[in-house]
């Protein structure tokens, strides 16, 4: 087993500047192993737990197993209200965006699904916003807009059962 290397604390800035340069070439991987490397130094670092929990949903619909459950893991560790609620709804968006991607049957009806429930945690969200910042509401609007282009019928005994398959 290989022994992984620690970075030095000077170094996290520059580390996080790599993690954005990293999903913004769309190498969500490098981005996430840049974040643990981080958090290995300061668990708390807030910032690094941003970028992991956005790489890590970069990552949806690629195959990687259990992205979903260790992007959700990330949620307890950050210390405001807000950024819970906004992440988690993050989280719920891009599964949304994953499953409409796959394409499989029944996956309009999954999407719908993510898609409320996220819009629901903007909500919570919005309503204990920092002042001047409508990130939340950008966000409901977005999905709001997947929505009403893509309006997934969901049949009251449909929904029953996709609230069971779902975890």
């Amino acid at each position: 087993m290989l022994e992984l290397k620690s970075i030095s604390q000077e170094s996290i800035p520059r580390a996080l500047e790599k993690v954005e340069r990293y999903r913004l070439l769309n190498e969500p991987w490098q981005a996430e192993s840049i974040c643990l490397d981080i958090l290995q130094i300061e668990p708390e670092n807030q910032q690094a737990l941003v970028m992991l929990l956005l790489a890590l949903t970069d990552q949806f619909g690629l195959g990687s197993a259990g992205l979903f459950k260790r992007a959700q893991e990330v949620i307890p560790r950050l210390h405001s209200e807000y950024e819970r609620a906004y992440y988690r709804g993050i989280i719920c968006e891009r599964r949304a965006e994953a499953q409409l991607s796959h394409g499989a049957t029944g996956s309009g009806v999954i999407a719908h699904h993510w898609l409320r429930e996220a819009m629901g945690l903007y909500e919570k969200a919005g309503a204990i916003r920092p002042q001047g910042n409508d990130d939340a509401v950008l966000r409901w609007n977005t999905c709001a807009r997947m929505i009403m282009r893509n309006p997934y019928p969901v049949p009251a005994e449909e929904r029953a059962e996709v609230f069971v398959t779902m975890e």
